[in-house]
């Protein structure tokens, strides 16, 4: 994919959930009675302006990522003494504190109506935890963990799916390096097998992108594929060399294949070079040399040859547990959904604080856009998940006692509520500048961790 792809879904994506974010304010800002002076879609001199008869001004500006609300406050300048009482400093601390919690809160209600949208139209289906390979001497082979087995539940508390896995691993390995499932092994029986990671800097290792089940040794159970080329993409990698659908691949480089995903890792592994592969078409063997792109994904370099993996092998009904979802049970699902990512988010962000989980799982702006590229290419409710994931985030992050953030707005209210008086100049300047700082930091990590991945 583009590079002009990627940017423009990550503007809309990030203009999106700005302007709901700051609808947020707005909102309730003039319901509480504040002095609304502009809410603005958009940043620069405005394309389109309309004055409210009640005197605010609604703008549509031209750099669309995102937008702001200006509310009237003394602090920017001269306020008339008809209005003073209608001014941001003026209104009541506990008005203040719901004004900016308004910004968060709207983010996490837009996430939950989106779930719950997905929720009531599609239902849900779960991938039943089925345990694949399990690679001898590592931790899983330790614990017991047998290719067939069923996961049930981690540390006491039940699974419905891979996604429950993931989460519930991923939460005891950052805090404790200790899970302890209980599963259903292919005969039926049932057990428990303890997953242990006593070394913190291995725990640590295991929360870095897609390390996880890589570094505990076992991976989930997928439908087998054969090696046959589904679609071949018109003037492809694939294409160029003469192979068409329906070529059963049998060696790369002299490397015998039998399951088209490990055509997919031979592949990615070689980008940007040449290798030969053989293949059998109508039963007769053939030769070619292939000359593999480059591409970046997912913050990695890989091979790409531009084809998709043969139709109609995707898991068996066995594997999958769908459920259909009435209006009321979906909104229940979807709160609970979101409160559930939102407090694993929460503990890992505290865990990387404290230096339990890797600083490689912080984002910038480049991988923001390379997932929001990809997810919209791979569908609405892909693109659509990938925006309850980011909302969700934005809402979390904003309310961190960060002074420049609404979190740290909220605690110099909070303090000039209890103490009777405002903080003084000297202590909230000092405190925006201690939260630019935390910013430029973070900022900083994030970008690293996108220029690292840029270069695999």
């Amino acid at each position: 994919m583009s590079v002009v792809w990627y940017a423009l879904w990550f503007v809309i994506a990030v203009g999106l959930l700005v302007t709901v974010h700051e609808f947020g304010h707005f909102w309730v800002a003039r319901r509480l009675g504040f002095k609304v002076l502009r809410f603005s879609v958009g940043f620069g001199k405005p394309l389109w302006k309309y004055v409210h008869p009640e005197g605010h001004e609604y703008w549509i500006s031209p750099l669309p990522l995102g937008g702001y609300v200006k509310l009237l406050d003394e602090r920017e300048g001269p306020v008339a003494p008809h209005e003073l009482a209608r001014s941001f400093t003026r209104r009541p601390p506990w008005q203040r504190i719901v004004v900016l919690l308004a910004g968060p809160a709207f983010n996490i209600l837009f996430a939950v109506l989106l779930l719950w949208g997905m929720l009531w139209v599609n239902g849900v289906t779960e991938v039943r935890p089925l345990v694949g390979e399990v690679t001898a001497g590592s931790v899983a082979a330790a614990a017991g963990l047998r290719s067939g087995d069923e996961i049930r539940a981690i540390n006491g508390a039940a699974v419905a799916g891979e996604r429950d896995v993931v989460f519930g691993l991923l939460d005891a390995m950052s805090s404790r390096g200790e899970a302890a499932l209980s599963v259903r092994g292919s005969g039926g029986e049932l057990r428990n097998a303890k997953l242990r990671v006593p070394d913190a800097e291995q725990r640590r290792r295991l929360t870095e992108p897609a390390e996880l089940f890589r570094g505990l040794g076992f991976q989930f159970w997928t439908p087998p594929l054969p090696a046959v080329l589904g679609q071949v993409m018109p003037d492809g990698p694939a294409a160029r060399a003469g192979l068409v659908a329906g070529d059963e691949i049998v060696a790369i480089d002299g490397e015998p294949v039998h399951d088209f995903r490990e055509i997919v890792a031979l592949i990615s592994a070689h980008p940007g070079e040449r290798v030969t592969v053989d293949y059998r078409r109508r039963g007769i063997a053939q030769r070619v040399q292939l000359q593999v792109l480059s591409e970046q994904v997912a913050g990695k370099r890989i091979g790409r040859i531009h084809v998709t993996q043969p139709p109609g092998r995707g898991y068996p009904e066995s594997m999958l547990r769908h459920t259909e979802l009435g209006a009321a049970v979906a909104l229940a699902r979807a709160g609970g959904e979101a409160w559930t990512m939102s407090v694993l988010q929460a503990r890992l962000f505290w865990r990387m604080v404290l230096g339990r989980v890797s600083l490689k799982n912080l984002s910038g702006p480049l991988s923001i856009a390379e997932f929001a590229g990809e997810s919209a290419e791979a569908g609405v409710a892909a693109f659509l998940g990938f925006l309850v994931l980011i909302s969700l985030s934005l809402g979390f992050l904003n309310l961190l006692p960060i002074p420049i953030l609404d979190g740290g707005q909220i605690v110099f209210q909070l303090v000039e509520w209890l103490k009777g008086s405002p903080l003084s100049e000297r202590a909230q300047a000092l405190g925006q500048q201690v939260g630019i700082a935390l910013l430029i930091v973070l900022m900083g990590v994030a970008l690293y961790n996108d220029i690292a991945r840029q270069f695999g």
